[in-house]
Order: structure tokens, then sequence, then C-alpha cells
């Protein structure tokens, strides 16, 4: 077992933890063996490189800011062509490796790599130009990256496939099926000759990404049809988009089912209030899936949270109507908050009582009238400081009680922002330097 596996097996038992791998330190000694003649690039997106005697078949292509280490890494490996690389969807963090390879093929007058993708991530690619502007705001929070773009040239298939479609590079083979998760474009890949299956963002040692609040539909019933379809195939070796390998059978099951059971549990208790006619509020406070599952090692919510996929749930079976009527044509949010102001005694009044309420452990509380103080004060008022320092605190105060990095996010943003504005600062510069990964 080499050092990657070894160290992959420690992450399994719980003797270590995804913190090496999430530093970028398994990069340096450029590709890891994870079998025979295939070969790990543990990057943001993680990339698969499987060699044949027709050449390099590559699983994803990794992001923008390791394209040109990655290329150095397979080069540092072999001078074979890359014959195809498969996406398995259109996230930026997982196709954008891609160009430095097409290079190669501009320079000796050759073909190029073939870019094999399912049919969606066109349209993808075609939305993430039109929402160019969004993708940069949302992105800029999620990741606390203030100088981050949205790119808007993206490498495009050269063949696109619906349902599934086998392929074979020289003497490998490997059979592509579509599903829906994460995206609407996802491929798993697997390999029937070595039982080796790569899943993609299917699978990302922890909770489901199903319900993030600032992206696009997720497809939580049909997440949980593709883990089961995938636990049922007999792998021996599990190669996800983010984290390490997962070597043996029963592991893969154990873990495919897992994440299955989870996405499951959720969706149908959804559902089944739904169907009783609860509001939106009810359903986030009834539904939340067992504890033995969210204390799994690979299942803990720590990027995403089931509050949010139940949310997600609701946007896909019900539309955007939470059941409340007052927010059906809702007062536009600042003259709510000014009423409410002035029914307090003003605006620093709720800013205060947001600040007790945060030492007496109510921080969801807080949070609505530390944003309320702040939408209806302006620049000009005596107590403007004071209110953008409450709303501070309230939201650093969230950010630091939260597990899931979806929410630490907008937490730690907004609270970097109103320390900037009481500070005297501009409400652009929310933080300093760029830790943005794709």
């Amino acid at each position: 077992m080499n050092e990657l596996m070894q160290y992959a097996e420690r992450v399994w038992t719980g003797k270590e933890n995804l913190g090496a791998y999430f530093s970028g330190a398994l990069r340096k000694e450029g590709l890891r063996p994870v079998a025979d003649d295939v070969w790990m690039w543990p990057a943001t997106g993680n990339v698969y490189v499987f060699r044949s005697s027709e050449g390099l078949l590559l699983f994803d292509s990794g992001d923008r800011h390791t394209a040109r280490d990655l290329h150095a890494a397979v080069r540092a490996l072999t001078k074979d062509p890359v014959h195809s690389i498969v996406y398995s969807h259109g996230h930026v963090d997982h196709v954008l490796g891609t160009p430095p390879f097409d290079e190669e093929g501009a320079w000796t007058d050759g073909a190029g790599p073939q870019v094999i993708a399912h049919d969606a991530v066109q349209r993808r690619f075609d939305r993430y130009v039109l929402t160019a502007g969004y993708n940069t705001v949302i992105n800029r929070r999620q990741f606390r990256a203030p100088k981050m773009t949205w790119p808007t040239v993206f490498r495009r298939p050269d063949q696109t496939y619906t349902d599934q479609k086998d392929l074979r590079v020289g003497e490998v083979e490997v059979r592509l099926r579509h599903g829906r998760g994460e995206t609407d474009d996802a491929t798993m890949a697997w390999f029937p000759d070595t039982r080796i299956l790569c899943c993609g963002d299917f699978y990302a040692w922890n909770a489901p990404n199903a319900g993030n609040p600032q992206k696009v539909q997720r497809y939580v019933a049909e997440w949980a049809q593709a883990l089961r379809w995938m636990a049922n195939l007999g792998a021996e070796l599990l190669l996800p988009g983010h984290g390490v390998p997962i070597a043996g059978n029963g592991r893969i099951e154990e873990t495919l089912v897992a994440s299955a059971m989870f996405l499951e549990q959720l969706h149908d208790q959804v559902l089944a209030l739904m169907n009783r006619g609860a509001s939106l509020d009810e359903v986030l406070r009834g539904a939340a899936p067992d504890q033995d599952l969210l204390s799994k090692p690979y299942l803990r919510p720590t990027y995403d949270e089931p509050e949010f996929i139940v949310r997600n749930l609701w946007r896909y079976y019900g539309g955007w109507h939470d059941g409340d009527p007052s927010a059906l044509r809702p007062a536009a949010k600042a003259e709510l908050a000014g009423e409410i102001a002035e029914l307090a005694g003003g605006a620093l009044v709720l800013a205060r009582r947001a600040s007790d309420l945060v030492e007496r452990g109510e921080h969801r509380l807080a949070g609505h009238l530390a944003e309320l103080a702040a939408m209806c004060v302006s620049a000009t008022d005596p107590s403007y400081a004071e209110i953008h320092a409450a709303r501070a605190q309230v939201f650093t105060a969230l950010e630091e009680s939260s597990g899931s990095f979806m929410a630490r996010s907008v937490y730690g943003w907004t609270a970097a922002q109103s320390r900037s504005l009481a500070a005297g600062g501009d409400k652009e510069q929310e933080t300093s330097g760029d830790r943005w990964a794709p």
C-alpha cells in the first residue's frame, strides 16, 4: 500500500483527518498512484489519470489555479499523449485544467484530447456566461475571496451523451452513466475490468452538498438513486471528486448506502410534512436525519447542512412561496425594518437588543434584529458605527457557532462587511486576501 492509500486508510479509521488533503500538501510530489496504471491528482477537484496503450484518459481536469501544475505533473510521469478527458460535471473546479493539454496538440500539429461530457454541461457553460456577474458575487461571498472573478471561457466538450456511453481507450474500458445530484449534468465512470468507480461529486467525504443556499437546484431523490446504483456495482476502489480514495467493496457499499439513506430520510420527511399542509417554517422544524448517520465520519455536515437541503426540497416540490401569506407580496425589507425600529424606539435599540440576545446564546434571533437595525440606519446617523459594530458581533457569533462551511462563509462575510463600515471603510472592503478555491 503506497503513501496516499495509507493516508486514506488512516482517514477512514479516524486516526487522521482530511487536513493534509485540503492543505494541498498531497500535491507536492505530483501524481499519486492509487492502482496499477492509475494516478490521482489531489486538487480542489480531484483528477484521475488512467494509462493505456493508446494514450491517457483523464477523469476531470481540475481548476484553473492548478492547471499548469497538473500538466507538469502528468508530463513528469509520462510523455504519452492525452487521448480523452471526461468531465464528471461542469463545475469550474473540475473542468478548467484542460487547456494545457489542448496546447500540446497545437504545438505538435496533433489532434489533442477529446473532451467527453453529459450534454447538459453545454447548457451549464452557457448559463455561467449569462450569470458571470452573479456568480462572481456569490462565490466571493461563499469562498471569502473579494478578488475572484467568474470565468466566461470554457473548454467545451467534443462529444456528449444523454443517458450512458461506453468508451474504450486502448485496453481500458469505461462505462459512463448520467445521474442528477449536486448537478443535472453529472457523469459516473465505471471501469469493470479493474472494478474502479469514479463518482465525481456524488460522494465527497461529507454530507451531500444538496442544499447550497446560493446555487441552483439540486436533485435529492435522484442523488440517492445514483448512490444506490453505484453501491450495487461491487466496486473495489472508489475515487471521489473531493477527498481521498476508499478501498474495499464493504466500505464503499457502506458509505454510499449511508449517504443515500441520509438523503432519503430528509426527502421523505419533507414530502410527508408538505403533503399535510405544513408551511416551510414547520417543515424546517420537523425534518432531520438520524443522528447515527450524522455521526459517521464521512457524513458530517461540514460543508452543507440538512436545513439547507430541506429548503432545496421545498423549492423543488413547492416553489418559492413559504406558506406565510404576508410574504406573498411583501413590503420592502427596509420599510419593514424602519417600522419595527420605530415601534422599538429606534434602530440602536434593536442593535443593542441583538447584542443582548447573543450574550444569552440566542444567535438566530439576534441575527434578525441586527440585520433590521442595519437596514434602517443611514451613514450620517450618530449610531451608525455602534449599530454595525453590533451587527459584526452578532454575525461573528453566528459564524463561530455554525458547523457548515456554507453558513460560516455567509455569516463571516457579513461580519467583515460591518466591521469595515463601523470603522469608516467601504462596503466593498469586506475581506482581504483571496482564498478562493473554485
